[in-house]
Parts: C-alpha cells; structure tokens; sequence
C-alpha cells in the first residue's frame, strides 16, 4: 500500500514546475518606487528645475506638499505590496495615512497662497486639463506596472489592494506633475487634482481588483 501510495505521489508531481518565491513586499515595493523615481529623473532632465525649487522654496506648504505626496506614494506601494500577501492585515491600508494627512493639509494651503505671496500667479483655468491629462496619463503606465508585480502575489482583499495601489500611483503622479507646474495651486486647480486622483484610484480599484480577484483564494473587500 505504501509503495503504492509513493508511485501515485511521484506520478502526481512528476510535471509539476517549481515555485519561484517572491521577493519581500518591501523589496518589490522598492522596485516599483525605482520606476517612478526613473521616470522623476527623465523629467528632472527636461525640466527648469532652477525654477522648480524656487517655486518650492517660496512658501513652506509648497515642499511640505512634494513631501507629503511622495510619503503617500512610498507608504501606499509599500501597503500595497503587503496586502497582495495572504497573511497580511487589511491594517497596512492605514499605512499611508501619515503622507494622505500632510499632503492634503499642505495642498490645502494652496488657496490661501495668493494672500501670502502676491506675485505668485495662480494657475489659470486653461491649465486644469492639462493637469488632469498629466495625472491621468502618467498613471496608466504606473498602474500597468503595479498590477502586474502586484498580482504576482495572492491577494485576499483585491479591490481594497488595488485601491491602496491606486493610492500610490496617483501620488506618484502627482509627485511628479511639479516638474512642470509652473503656477500656484489655486482652488480650481487643486480640485481639479483631487478629481483626477480619485479617478484614478477608482479605475485600480474596479479594473485592479477584478484582475486579483481571479489570484485570491477567497476575494473579498
């Protein structure tokens, strides 16, 4: 019976292929910040970076808002990457909260710059689309990458996973959208940011989810 037993395993296994692991969600994340950062450094190339950092340097909120946006995008791949792991929490969705609150409160200043600094021009309404188109636009390659690494993995809450990823992406963009902001963020414009993020993160999470769904073992949130 036993002998039995041995040959009905061997034959079961003898086509089966070995198993790559995955590398740690935070080196993966890693990576996926290595194609941003990438990209940073193509537009940095392009860009009139002396007038960037003077733009930044003009008023505090300015940079806290760059920074802020950039923790978002670092903490959000990194939750990303550890919910795809089917023994993760769904806690590590709150991990970019820290950079969400600094962003948001930091961009939020943004209306009341014109007070504080008089010759800083505010972006006029011709500019929104672009705004928009650049956010939108740079997020469909970042979200291409992200899901394929992500997906790699087995992730139990697929829409709430691509949505933290979503998360990432549009801050990833929107980090890199001040290479070529040349104006002050007014309220049209920075409503017009929060209208291309959430679209953004709406479109991972409705297409991003239902790709993960199918790797899930149980799909759920």
């Amino acid at each position: 019976m036993a002998a039995h037993l041995e040959t009905l395993i061997d034959d079961l296994g003898a086509d089966l292929t070995p198993v790559h692991r995955l590398a740690s969600p935070l080196i993966r994340a890693a990576g996926w910040v290595a194609v941003v950062a990438a990209i940073g450094i193509a537009f940095a190339s392009v860009a009139d970076l002396p007038a960037v950092l003077h733009r930044l340097r003009m008023v505090p909120d300015m940079w806290l808002a760059v920074l802020g946006s950039t923790m978002t995008m670092v903490l959000a791949a990194v939750a990303a990457f550890e919910m795809s792991m089917p023994d993760r929490k769904a806690t590590w969705a709150l991990l970019p909260l820290p950079g969400v609150v600094l962003w948001v409160a930091a961009t939020g200043m943004g209306c009341l710059r014109s007070w504080i600094i008089p010759d800083v021009p505010e972006a006029p309404m011709a500019e929104a689309p672009h705004c928009f188109a650049f956010i939108v636009g740079l997020s469909i390659p970042l979200s291409i990458v992200m899901i394929i690494m992500v997906r790699r993995a087995c992730p139990l809450r697929p829409n709430l996973t691509a949505a933290i990823g979503g998360l990432a992406v549009a801050a990833g963009a929107a980090t890199l959208l001040n290479f070529f902001h040349d104006f002050d963020a007014g309220a049209t414009d920075i409503a017009v940011h929060v209208v291309a993020i959430a679209l953004v993160i709406g479109l991972n999470r409705l297409l991003g989810g239902r790709l993960f769904a199918g790797r899930g073992l149980a799909p759920r949130a």
